[in-house]
């Protein structure tokens, strides 16, 4: 049996390859738009298993697969054995003879990688503590369609180093640009993934610092899922870092600032700029259908 293609982080792929997936996340943007058909899998079936809730990752990968002509099968938590009274390698045998696709949204990095090694099917991580490709994904898409290759530009990181910085810091390598991240002392992001991106990645501790020069500024919540009880003492060290009107004016002229959602409106992103008319956070939200279709394109061939 032919060993399967797994996207647990974006180094599964190579710099060529994910320029394909983007360009035809865009295409396949096109021909939804157009009502133009594609329902390239009839019969397949995508087994969705959620430790961690979502709104975003279930609607796309539902809908996405509906679109291509087959099945999203939900799971939560409660519906399965995952980890609980049965081994996840285990688990993974059985499910993946079932379904043609897996995506998992969960805690620890290493059930999507014990999963996957025991899966006949391609395994998709849809969010872990240290991982979120197919965010990257929507998020170069949106840079690409409206600036074009990121290759050379200069992108700022803004707050928690967390597993979305993770994932920029692995795009900056595989798209070839300059990645700042700014966040305050006690929250850089992974010192040895940092370390070994030494070329394009440095950690800065002041806002004005971080985004001087950058052509693209995101951010995300400063206490993700699991971290609600330090809120308070988050909110107080990342207040600096706050992505405002006036933190954007010091980056390049027409630099453009996502962030991936759910946001926290007058926390880590101001609500003006969340409700300007010009913001491409929602055709960031978007292109999550559009990329994880492509993705799974790619992945089945």
């Amino acid at each position: 049996m032919k060993t399967p293609r797994h996207f647990l982080t974006l180094n599964d792929v190579s710099g060529d390859e994910l320029r394909q997936i983007i360009a035809r996340a865009s295409e396949l943007k096109k021909l939804q738009r157009a009502g133009t058909p594609h329902a390239r899998y009839p019969g397949k079936v995508l087994a969705m298993i959620f430790a961690k809730a979502s709104t975003r990752t279930r609607v796309s990968f539902e809908a996405g697969m509906t679109q291509l002509g087959g099945s999203a099968m939900f799971l939560s938590a409660a519906d399965t054995q995952l980890g609980r009274g049965e081994p996840i390698e285990d688990t993974a045998i059985v499910i993946s003879s079932m379904v043609d696709v897996v995506m998992i949204r969960t805690f620890e990095h290493s059930t999507v990688e014990r999963f996957a090694a025991n899966s006949q099917v391609p395994v998709i991580n849809g969010l872990t503590n240290d991982y979120h490709p197919c965010q990257l994904l929507a998020d170069m898409q949106t840079w690409f369609e409206h600036r074009g290759d990121i290759a050379g530009r200069r992108v700022c990181w803004l707050g928690d180093g967390n597993n979305m910085c993770h994932s920029y810091i692995n795009a900056a390598k595989l798209l070839d640009f300059e990645l700042v991240i700014g966040c305050p002392e006690g929250y850089e992001p992974n010192s040895e993934l940092v370390a070994a991106n030494a070329d394009r990645v440095r950690v800065v501790h002041q806002a004005d610092a971080a985004v001087a020069g950058a052509d693209l500024l995101v951010t995300d919540v400063w206490a993700s899922m699991g971290q609600e009880e330090e809120q308070a003492q988050r909110a107080a060290a990342m207040a600096p870092f706050q992505l405002t009107r006036t933190l954007l004016a010091k980056a390049n002229p027409g630099a453009l600032y996502m962030h991936c959602l759910p946001a926290h409106r007058d926390e880590e992103i101001s609500a003006e700029l969340m409700d300007d008319p010009n913001t491409v956070i929602w055709d960031e939200a978007e292109n999550r259908l559009h990329a994880q279709k492509a993705l799974i394109e790619f992945l089945l061939g």
